[in-house]
């Protein structure tokens, strides 16, 4: 029997423990948006380490994650020679620049430090990047292992619901499988989702993940008009727009825009996870940028 799935504040996982970041959050986007952290995971185990050289492989593995990130989204190595080695890697979320991931790479040494200390193994998930790294031989999971999620507290109405939805879940599988990038945001007859696998995975593999995402997702929040899923190599979100993406006149004076604080505070409703939050404002902004582009395109 496994052990059953959570969205509170600490899932425990015998070796591993993952903490969800929950609070109350302003509808207020910032640039750094995207460094707000998520959650963490961190091993039990502390690196026994009298010489130091844990430590300082650690150190360089971080420095050398950090200036990859200013190139491309997403990239993995390793520090150290063997017993001592430690493999890490980070990745951007697919609609963001190298600029913009190496703003959010760049954040979590000391955000690692800070939470997981000295932990042979750690994982810190910020609304648009994450980073890992483990001591060489330790224990692997499977690609689908669950880590979290985080469900809306409305439910949807009617009957079209789930049949937009399932539409728009097997869109995103298609995506991520056709694609070059692993990632993919899209709509469906109101239904915006967004999926995303870790770099290194197969086009096929990823298209394995992201299914036990959303079948994740079917089967724990059930109607929910919301969620986001955290496998451990990808992750999807949703949220669901019955009537249609609200729109505010902007004070820029350049006309009605899609409001997207105001439309995630609407779509999930009574949650309070501030990661979840954030990545679905982001995930929306992606999805009508490139809804944007596309229009652009046609003429």
């Amino acid at each position: 029997m496994g052990l059953p799935r959570k969205s509170l504040c600490i899932l425990s996982v015998s070796w591993f423990s993952v903490t969800i970041f929950l609070g109350s959050f302003s509808f207020v986007a910032t640039g750094a948006d995207y460094t707000t952290v998520v959650f963490k995971g961190c091993a039990d185990q502390k690196f026994q380490d009298p010489s130091g050289v844990y430590l300082q492989n650690l150190k360089n593995l971080m420095s050398t994650l950090v200036s990859q990130s200013s190139q491309k989204t997403f990239s993995t190595t390793t520090s150290g020679q063997d017993p001592n080695a430690i493999m890490g890697l980070y990745q951007c979320r697919g609609d963001l620049t190298t600029s913009q991931c190496y703003s959010c790479v760049s954040k979590l040494p000391e955000i690692s430090d800070k939470l997981c200390g000295k932990a042979v193994a750690a994982r810190v998930q910020l609304s648009g990047c994450y980073l890992r790294y483990e001591i060489v031989g330790f224990k692997q999971v499977p690609e689908t292992e669950f880590l979290y999620k985080v469900c809306g507290s409305a439910q949807a109405s009617g009957t079209d619901f789930e049949g937009r939805r399932e539409t728009a879940f097997n869109m995103t599988e298609d995506g991520v499988k056709s694609g070059k990038r692993l990632f993919y945001t899209g709509d469906y007859q109101s239904v915006y989702v967004l999926g995303q696998c870790e770099g290194d995975l197969a086009n096929s593999d990823c298209g394995d993940c992201v299914k036990s995402a959303f079948e994740t997702a079917k089967d724990d929040c059930g109607d929910s008009i919301s969620a986001q899923v955290y496998l451990h190599k990808c992750y999807i979100s949703y949220s669901y727009y019955p009537n249609g993406v609200p729109t505010v006149s902007s004070s820029s004076g350049t006309g009605t825009r899609q409001h997207t604080q105001k439309t995630v505070a609407i779509a999930v409703g009574g949650v309070a996870a501030l990661g979840f939050v954030v990545v679905c404002l982001m995930f929306l902004k992606a999805v009508l940028k490139k809804r944007s582009a596309s229009k652009h395109e046609g003429y």
